[in-house]
């Protein structure tokens, strides 16, 4: 069997953090400089939406940028995009992912499924890693029984 990573454990993606950041400085410093040298016939309160509309797409980079699954000796703290839910071990019963998917699902024991957009499929060797470090803290830690 797997050694089983020390909690806390932490699953983040390299690549979408590395990219969502640099495309949101970039975005965020050219609109800044075109709101500088803009033609004359721009308003400051144009110039300020440029900003402005930078900073919000900066803003949903982030957002992008913040997915992680957390396991901690309670459970999972899974943060996607635009929402964080905390699940405790037993509600947590089985992770898939297969070729091609972008994230892993966990199976939950009410019937419903939960995106985990912290391990980055793109990321194949990374991600296959974290998704052995999670089954194996999921079969430890306890599953959900098996309905009856």
């Amino acid at each position: 069997m797997t050694d089983l990573p020390a909690l806390p454990a932490v699953w983040r993606p390299r690549t979408t953090r590395l990219v969502a950041y640099t495309t949101a400085g970039v975005i965020v410093l050219g609109m800044i400089v075109l709101a500088v040298v803009v033609a004359p016939q721009f308003k400051l309160f144009d110039r300020i939406l440029m900003v402005a509309f930078a900073a919000v797409v900066a803003w949903v980079l982030h957002m992008l940028a913040r997915c992680r699954v957390s396991a901690d000796d309670s459970g999972l703290t899974v943060v996607n995009a635009f929402r964080t839910r905390r699940l405790e071990w037993p509600e947590v019963v089985d992770v898939t992912m297969t070729t091609g998917d972008p994230w892993p699902t966990l199976d939950l024991a009410d019937g419903t499924s939960l995106p985990a957009m912290g391990i980055n499929g793109a990321e194949k060797a990374r991600a296959a890693g974290q998704l052995t470090e999670l089954r194996a803290l999921l079969h430890t830690r306890g599953e959900a029984p098996d309905p009856a």
